[in-house]
């Protein structure tokens, strides 16, 4: 029986539309691009629903898989797949793809079609890097996304624009060139690009470090890790809403998603052999870059430096090296892809009023948008880690982990608890409660229809996940079994 390929559509559809809107390119047709845009995007979405509705659970096999000659003399092949590890992230890129269609509804009328096909192009590649079973594929998939979020930041970006889209691309382009010849070395080793052959090479513990770190340059940039951090938050700063809510819930998703698909499995013995200063770095990240953002006076940059301090819990929990640190990790990318994306469409609600991203410039705000200020606090809450949140389940799963693998780490990591309640409810009390602070304020409106369901839809997720996160950690516990079942094994030749 032809199963019908499900991830080539949820791939080729948003891109294909935007293909075709960006053919339809002038402005006189914005509505026309718009409504192309939202039927792209939505029918990229409905395609995921069937691989999370008919996901076998209990299996750690690939699944949905498609695999076609490429190019065969290099046997190369169009080749992809899910399992437990990768199926929540497809489902996730497809679904935000179309909170950013909807959230640019109105707001971006400069260029519309331009903009609205950087973004669907942008979610296809990004659900290929995590469906791609090839590694090859992997890597052009990988590198491609860089293309459409470059533009998003540099065309429609602040006034530093130009800037941050260089940096952010030199930075990420620079951390993938080792990871390519790290790629091309297993194909010589193997004779093959697929990734399930390469997690079976025998490589000697020399082979397996340089291997690591190919990868660990092109991953911690990515996620971003601590000290290689530096270009989010002005990648943040400068990109429209739209780019901040597609780069903080899924493209630092890509980074943490090449460690389990790669890293790890791949060069297992140098995964534990360097572990401590991966644990090291990512504790940094979670107790520095916290207080970091404790000082910020700008909205962006204060959720930019909060995504490094918690992403810091996801590189945590993989190298740990147990279930629940592992389940505590994929739980937290998921999570904050909710989290994270909220807060960037909350600060860029008054943006698109004010115009201003300072903290000092607002005041009162509940007064004026009371319903946007009872949603804003959950995402607030949320992203301090309230209880009954998703925000809380990922990082105590992993602050559990800790407690088994080492109390002190545990001790360090559980002050995230603190910070994100500093810095969240900080921003939040200055910007939301007191007196109206001035004219500006006191003329805004709350949200429409239209901003209201876009938030209330991510709402629904992150109390969903708080309250019940077994469907997630259901789907996923059968792959982090087997992948750390492998890691535990020497590879060693």
């Amino acid at each position: 029986m032809t199963v019908f390929p499900y991830l080539s559509a949820a791939i080729w559809i948003p891109i294909l539309c935007g293909v075709l809107v960006l053919a339809i390119g002038a402005d006189r047709n914005a509505s026309l691009v718009r409504g192309i845009s939202l039927v792209g995007s939505v029918l990229g979405f409905l395609v995921t629903l069937p691989l999370a509705f008919g996901f076998d659970r209990s299996s750690s096999a690939l699944q949905f898989v498609e695999k076609h000659v490429w190019i065969e003399r290099l046997a190369i092949h169009y080749h992809l797949g899910v399992d437990g590890l990768s199926i929540w992230f497809v489902v996730l890129t497809a679904f935000i793809t179309v909170i950013v269609v909807v959230a640019a509804w109105e707001v971006i009328q400069d260029r519309v079609a331009q903009y609205m096909a950087a973004f669907l192009i942008l979610s296809g590649l990004m659900i290929g890097v995590f469906a791609a079973v090839d590694g090859l594929l992997f890597y052009i998939f990988f590198e491609a996304t860089l293309i459409p979020m470059y533009v998003i930041i540099g065309a429609w970006g602040g006034p530093n624009r130009v800037y941050a889209a260089f940096k952010f691309f030199l930075y990420t382009l620079l951390g993938s060139l080792l990871t390519l010849v790290a790629l091309i070395y297993l194909y010589s080793q193997s004779g093959s690009f697929s990734i399930p052959d390469w997690h079976q090479l025998p490589l000697s513990m020399r082979e397996q470090t340089l291997i690591f770190f190919a990868f660990l340059l092109a991953f911690a940039v990515k996620v971003p890790m601590w000290p290689v951090h530096t270009w989010l938050p002005d990648a943040h700063v400068e990109a429209p809403t739209g780019g901040s809510v597609v780069l903080a819930a899924i493209m630092l998703k890509l980074g943490a998603y090449g460690f389990i698909r790669f890293s790890l499995p791949i060069a297992p013995d140098a995964s534990h052999e360097y572990a401590n200063l991966m644990i090291a770095l990512s504790l940094v990240a979670i107790v520095y870059i916290g207080l970091v953002a404790l000082v910020q006076s700008d909205m962006k940059k204060l959720v930019a430096y909060s995504s490094i301090a918690h992403m810091g819990f996801v590189t945590l929990g993989f190298f740990m090296f147990n279930t629940l640190g592992v389940q505590g990790a994929i739980v937290q990318m998921i999570s904050h892809g909710f989290i994270s994306g909220a807060m960037f469409l909350c600060i860029g609600v008054l943006y698109d009023r004010l115009h201003s991203r300072n903290i000092a410039d607002y005041g009162g705000v509940v007064n004026t948008m009371p319903k946007f200020a009872a949603l804003w606090m959950l995402f607030s809450m949320a992203n301090a880690g309230l209880p009954a949140t998703s925000g809380f389940v990922g990082e105590f799963m992993v602050i559990l982990a800790a407690v088994d693998f080492n109390f002190w780490v545990a001790a360090a990591a559980a002050t995230t608890l603190i910070w994100g309640a500093a810095y969240s409810l900080w921003m939040y009390k200055r910007v939301v409660f007191g007196a109206v602070a001035n004219d500006k304020v006191a003329a805004l409106t709350d949200i429409g229809r239209r901003e209201f369901w876009m938030l209330m839809s991510l709402a629904v997720f992150v109390i969903a996940m708080g309250v019940y996160p077994k469907p997630v950690t259901d789907v996923t516990n059968a792959s982090v079994d087997a992948l750390l079942k492998h890691v535990a094994v020497s590879k060693i030749k």
